[in-house]
C-alpha cells in the first residue's frame, strides 16, 4: 500500500516538473520584450488617465508614443507642451509646440434669453433627457443644464451656473481633455484655441433654424444673417445651415464681427472693455 502511494507521489511530482518545464519554454518562446523607454515616457506623463490623448490611459499613450514614427501626431492635452518636450527627449527627439486649447460652451440661452416652456421632472441626465424630448425651451439645440459635462470632468474645471443654468468653464483648471465634449449629447461644447492671453471669439450658438424661429426661441441666437461673414477681413467666418461659425485658425481677433452681430450671438472673451464713443465726438468725426 505504501509503495503504491509513494509511486503515485513520484509520478505526480515528475509530471508537475515536466509541465513546469514545458510552460517555461513556451513562456520564453512567446515572451514579449517591452521597450524600456515606454516606462520612461509614462513616468513623465501626468497620470490623469483621462483619455484626452485618444488612448486608454497614460500607459497606452506611452506605448503608442514610443512605437510611432511621427510623434507630432500625438499630444497629451493635460501635460501640454512641457510634458511633450520631456517625452520627446526620452526618444532623443524634439516635440513641436502646439497652441493650448480650452473647452468653450456654445450656448448663451439662459432663462433671461430663452424662456422655459415646460418643467422637466425626469432623471438628472442630459443624455436621458435628450432621448425623451427636445428640451424645456423652444430651442431644440440648446443646453439642458443637467450636468453630464460636470460629472465626467476629472479636473473640477466645469460647473453649472445657478443663475444662467449653463455650464461654465474654469480656465485655470481646464486641460482640454475633451471629456465634456464627448459627454454632451447636444454637441454644444467644443475645444478651441485658448488664444493669446486667453482672448478668443466664437459664435455661442448652434441653432440651425432659420432666423425667425431661432430668434423667437432665443433672443441671443444666431439668425444666419451673414453680416459677420461680410465684415470679416480674414475670411474666418462661414455660414452653413443658417448658422455662422468662426475658424479659430483664421481668426485674427479683430472683433469686427462682434460689433456687427445684431443678436449678440458672437462672444469676445478676455478682451479689455471697449471705449465708449461720445456722441459729440462721433458727430465731429462724421462731419469731418
Amino acid at each position: 500500500m505504501n509503495s503504491i502511494i509513494i509511486t503515485a507521489v513520484l509520478v505526480l511530482s515528475l509530471l508537475g516538473v515536466a509541465l513546469a518545464i514545458v510552460l517555461y519554454l513556451v513562456a520564453q518562446k512567446f515572451k514579449v520584450i517591452e521597450d524600456p523607454r515606454i516606462d520612461l515616457v509614462e513616468a513623465v506623463l501626468p497620470g490623469a488617465n483621462c483619455g484626452g490623448c485618444g488612448y486608454p490611459g497614460c500607459r497606452g499613450f506611452a506605448e503608442a508614443f514610443v512605437k510611432t514614427d511621427d510623434i507630432g501626431s500625438l499630444f497629451c492635452p493635460v501635460g501640454g507642451n512641457d510634458t511633450m518636450a520631456k517625452a520627446a527627449e526620452v526618444l532623443g527627439q524634439t516635440a513641436e509646440a502646439k497652441d493650448p486649447m480650452i473647452a468653450v460652451v456654445r450656448c448663451s440661452g439662459s432663462p433671461e434669453h430663452r424662456k422655459r416652456l415646460v418643467e422637466y421632472d425626469g432623471a438628472s441626465s442630459c443624455k436621458l433627457a435628450t432621448a425623451l424630448y427636445s428640451g424645456d425651451t423652444g430651442c431644440q439645440y440648446g443646453c439642458l443644464g443637467l450636468g453630464d459635462c460636470v460629472a465626467v470632468c476629472k479636473f473640477d474645471a466645469i460647473y453649472i451656473d445657478p443663475v444662467t443654468l449653463l455650464p461654465v468653464i474654469d480656465e485655470e483648471k481646464c486641460t482640454a481633455c475633451g471629456a465634456c465634449v464627448k459627454a454632451c449629447p447636444k454637441f454644444i461644447i467644443e475645444l478651441r484655441k485658448k488664444g493669446p492671453k486667453g482672448k478668443r471669439i466664437f459664435v455661442s450658438c448652434i441653432n440651425k433654424d432659420k432666423g425667425g424661429p431661432a430668434r423667437k426661441a432665443c433672443q441671443v441666437a444666431c439668425i444666419g444673417c451673414g453680416k459677420c461673414v461680410k465684415v470679416c477681413p480674414h475670411d474666418a467666418i462661414t455660414l452653413e445651415n443658417n448658422l455662422a461659425y468662426i475658424d479659430y485658425n483664421k481668426c485674427k481677433l479683430c472683433r469686427k464681427c462682434v460689433e456687427e452681430c445684431p443678436t449678440g450671438a458672437i462672444l469676445e472673451i478676455n478682451f479689455p472693455p471697449r471705449k465708449q464713443k461720445v456722441e459729440g465726438q462721433a458727430e465731429n468725426v462724421e462731419n469731418n
